[in-house]
């Protein structure tokens, strides 16, 4: 039963994944969902653990979430920006809070692949992720 319960896990981590247009591989976005499920005690949240590679040139357009997400930089550089704000380049070892509704984008503009850690808590049956205007 534990491998069945995973598996469903697994599966729509991926389906999740696939359907968010600012994280795909087309763009150099490559995310690899660890696990995503219930937050404990609140079901209306979900938390989602997930690697995401930025390959060089790769990032996201201004977003926001329904909730809370944080990022730790494992590798390479990551050039993170809130929208109407300087933007920050985050190396290994550094990490960025982002609250919710914060509209936002990561980039990789250097020349080597950067490698983050994500975490989100955000409401349960809401898209995860909305595109900003410009």
């Amino acid at each position: 039963m534990k491998h069945v319960v995973f598996a469903a896990l697994a599966i729509s981590a991926g389906a999740f994944v696939l359907a968010t247009p600012t994280q795909s591989a087309e763009n150099g976005f490559q995310p690899k969902p660890y696990f995503q499920m219930p937050l404990e005690k609140d079901p209306s949240r979900v938390v989602r653990l997930q690697n995401v590679t930025l390959m060089p040139g790769a990032g996201n357009t201004f977003h926001r979430h329904p909730g809370d997400q944080w990022w730790a930089i494992q590798e390479g550089e990551v050039t993170f920006t809130i929208k109407g704000q300087q933007p920050r380049v985050l190396k290994a070892g550094d990490y960025v809070y982002v609250p919710r509704g914060t509209v936002h984008r990561n980039q990789n503009l250097s020349n080597r692949p950067a490698r983050a850690i994500e975490l989100n808590i955000t409401d349960k049956d809401k898209p995860q992720t909305e595109q900003a205007p410009d």
